[in-house]
């Protein structure tokens, strides 16, 4: 009923020590010592691999080489949410960072309320919004039954349509021409109630689920690629409601997004985007930017695939993936991961191992729980748990978890992985069945890029004058070309011709001249004894006036050669002690003597 907003303000930045969990605890922090309700406080801590050890609150140069980026936040009792980022790591070591990361939780809980003794103020007091017992008697009593046969309806629009119209059905009954809107209000809410009790009963209890499948039964899977002809790659995956078109587009190096925050990165060259219409669940909205939800969705599939993503030196492409979602009911975000690994595939990138998500859930009564794997969307928003696990046959490269009670033991958690393990492991062959490795060679309509590596002393040189040089070289062969300060050279070209003509020049302009290389060139100046051909930027060779003539020695030079003339040549002489290169002329102007 009154709305809480947390500001985290980070005013410096040492790039040593992560900013984010500081945040968290900040927050919490904040709330604890405020009359505000909270269920806090809460722990947040960060987990690495260092060495092959787990550490807690790495540093971040060492945080971004390790192969494990666990963060966890949790009370003191149960932890409450965890994102992770991984190269193929297993199941038990995760296990182990949340292990150890609620040990160090428990410490910041234990700090925060010695904070709340020393100054913390006296909390409201809040009566929470109950639901009227005796109506809620009157609503079971006479809709228990029936309520209980419409939300075991297996088809998810069918058991809607049922239970809103059973729900309307109740309000004209019990609620009457007469009823006020509290009565109204507490009839809805009774209502909800045992909607919920009765769903998670029945899946807790009776191991039923809503749509009538197994604890581990993942719905219908189908997958397809290529499906948009014109795009560099392209995969539809369905699996059951939920079904997500993504696209890979392959672009130059120097088409990778800027990154400008307070982090250490300045560029990302794999990009993820997820798109979630209205329409995917059946509602209307304004379409304008991404949402919250959208861009942490978007941002969990980029961060399971990056792994995966080769080597710029191995694939020298920016690579950008957006999900369509255009139907949802139940992990869209999983679904977009599933589709991406098959679009890369039929796009030809040579990941290094193809990526599954699955969603799981946790429905808890008392004593009696279940795991649920590939949760439908009612599971997810009346279950406890929502744990998505993405990884490849071999470990685990992202995990993201929201816990929504307390009590959730680690050996539920233990449960989770394995179930997901199982489950994920199922969907990868699944989607292998329709390609089961990346496309041998890039679609016709992807750019070809090709890298070579020049001595950086030699930048200056292919960039040329006020970038005169480079510019050209684009304009002529119609090529996008970038430059690394190390010395690699990226030619982005349309097709194989166009890029190695580029390859040609720029390693006829940085290579050493030696005795019968063959040149064309420009003449750059005349004298009495010869002319001189530029070869390449600010290197000359010497036609000696004596090999201008056809049958013998000529009068003057500019009988057969003046300025601005394209002559081909051969070295015959390289004098490095004294700066000097012979020429012999191979092929003169046509108007020559």
């Amino acid at each position: 009923m009154n709305e809480v907003h947390v500001v985290a303000t980070v005013l410096s930045v040492d790039h040593e020590h992560a900013h984010d969990v500081l945040a968290m605890i900040g927050a919490s922090a904040a709330l604890t010592i405020s009359d505000i309700p909270f269920n806090g406080p809460l722990g947040a801590v960060r987990v690495a691999l260092v060495d092959g050890q787990l550490v807690v609150n790495p540093a971040m140069e060492d945080a971004d080489a390790s192969p494990l980026d666990l963060v966890v936040s949790g009370s003191a009792e149960a932890i409450v949410m965890v994102e992770a980022g991984a190269q193929e790591v297993s199941e038990e070591i995760i296990l182990k960072g949340l292990e150890l990361a609620h040990t160090e939780i428990k410490k910041l809980v234990d700090l925060q309320l010695e904070l709340q003794k020393m100054l913390g103020k006296e909390k409201w007091v809040v009566e929470p919004v109950a639901v009227d017992e005796g109506v809620l008697a009157e609503v079971t009593s006479r809709y228990a039954g029936e309520l209980d046969r419409v939300t075991s309806i297996e088809a998810k629009l069918e058991r809607q349509e049922a239970t809103l119209a059973l729900r309307t059905a109740m309000l004209e009954e019990l609620g009457g021409e007469e009823a006020d809107a509290e009565r109204l209000a507490e009839l809805r809410r009774a209502f909800a109630k045992l909607e919920k009790d009765t769903i998670r009963r029945r899946i807790a209890v009776e191991k039923r689920r809503p749509d009538g499948r197994s604890t581990d039964e993942i719905r219908r899977i189908t997958c397809e690629v290529g499906v948009i002809p014109r795009t560099h790659g392209s995969a539809l995956f369905t699996r059951g409601e939920t079904q997500a078109l993504t696209l890979t587009t392959l672009g130059a190096s120097g088409e990778q997004q800027r990154i400008d925050d307070i982090s250490s990165e300045d560029s990302k060259r794999y990009m993820h985007h997820y798109n979630f219409p209205p329409f995917s669940v059946g509602e209307t909205g304004f379409m304008r930017g991404p949402k919250r939800r959208d861009i942490g969705h978007g941002a969990l599939a980029e961060r399971a695939l990056r792994p995966m993503i080769p080597a710029e030196e191995e694939f020298p492409y920016t690579l950008r993936l957006v999900s369509e979602i255009l139907e949802s009911n139940g992990s869209s975000s999983m679904a977009s991961v599933c589709g991406s690994t098959l679009s890369l595939m039929d796009a030809g990138v040579p990941i290094k191992a193809p990526v599954a998500g699955i969603a799981m859930g946790l429905i808890k009564e008392g004593d009696d729980y279940v795991v649920l794997t590939d949760i439908a969307g009612v599971e997810d928003h009346l279950g406890d748990m929502d744990f998505k696990v993405a990884g490849t046959a071999t470990g685990i490269t992202a995990l993201q978890m929201d816990i929504k009670i307390g009590g959730v033991t680690f050996e539920i958690l233990r449960e989770a992985l394995e179930q997901a393990r199982r489950g994920r492991l199922f969907i990868l062959d699944k989607m292998l069945e329709t390609l089961p490795e990346p496309r041998p060679e890039l679609s016709q309509y992807a750019p070809r890029i090709f890298a070579i590596q020049i001595n950086p002393d030699q930048i200056g040189l292919i960039i040329g004058k006020g970038g005169e040089t480079i510019r050209g070289m684009t304009e002529e062969f119609d090529v996008s070309i970038d430059i690394e300060d190390d010395g690699t050279v990226f030619i982005c070209a349309p097709d194989n011709t166009a890029a190695q003509a580029v390859i040609d020049r720029i390693t006829s302009m940085t290579k050493d001249i030696e005795v019968g290389d063959i040149y064309t060139g420009r003449v750059v100046k005349t004298t009495t004894f010869g002319a001189f051909v530029e070869l390449k930027k600010g290197t000359d060779g010497l036609i000696h006036i004596s090999q201008l003539g056809k049958k013998g020695r000529v009068e003057k030079v500019e009988d057969v050669l003046n300025r601005g003339d394209t002559v081909t040549v051969e070295v015959v002489e390289v004098d490095k002690a004294r700066g000097r290169i012979g020429l012999k002329p191979l092929k003169l102007p046509d108007s020559s003597g």
